[in-house]
């Protein structure tokens, strides 16, 4: 199944965005980036400006999901409001457009990515320039390359879904009647009375 996403890492000053295409299981980078807005204005004027740029992200990318890293709760609480906004916006803009939106913890993100779910933002963003062999770039922002981590961390989500549904479906091979594991404990010691006295 082919799919393009969008990830986004919500902000108020600056917001992080990796595009990837999806298939099967293979993964393409598309482009990555980050979009700053003025900090001179009031935080809640720059939603506007926030809703502008995701959707001029939208127009550029055509995206089929958007995937948002969910603000992290270590934050003060005047932090967390305003990232929860931008948050919102984002979040808006995919559903008003009928996309599939899904937002990951931060400690998620990074479990699926690097296998550790304490992993710093350079680490993370070592692994993903592994994952999709991206240039050496010393400019480029920490923001970007975690909005990418969350596409990545969506696709792999949605293909491990996949595979779940699979298996469930029936394609895994049925157990046989009467075999040890489809017996129940009970039925077990009614076969061999001499193992309840163990």
């Amino acid at each position: 199944m082919k799919q393009r996403v969008l990830g986004i890492d919500p902000g108020t000053v600056v917001m992080g965005f990796g595009v990837i295409d999806r298939d099967g299981s293979a993964m393409s980078l598309v482009d990555l980036g980050s979009v700053k807005f003025s900090a001179a204005k009031e935080s809640v004027a720059r939603l506007g400006d926030i809703l502008r740029a995701v959707e001029e992200l939208l127009d550029r990318f055509q995206p089929d999901a958007v995937a948002v890293e969910a603000p992290f709760f270590g934050k003060n609480v005047q932090s967390m409001l305003k990232l929860g906004r931008a948050q919102g916006v984002v979040l808006s803009a995919g559903l008003r457009r009928g996309l599939t939106v899904a937002e990951y913890p931060p400690a998620v993100v990074k479990r699926r990515i690097s296998g550790r779910g304490a992993a710093s933002k350079e680490q993370l963003a070592g692994f993903l320039a592994g994952m999709f062999r991206l240039p050496d770039d010393p400019k480029r922002a920490l923001d970007a390359t975690d909005a990418l981590a969350v596409a990545a961390c969506h696709a792999l989500t949605v293909d491990r879904a996949a595979v779940l549904s699979s298996a469930v479906s029936g394609s895994l091979p049925a157990k046989k009647k009467g075999s040890p594991r489809s017996s129940s404990w009970a039925q077990f010691l009614a076969q061999n009375p001499d193992r309840a006295a163990e």
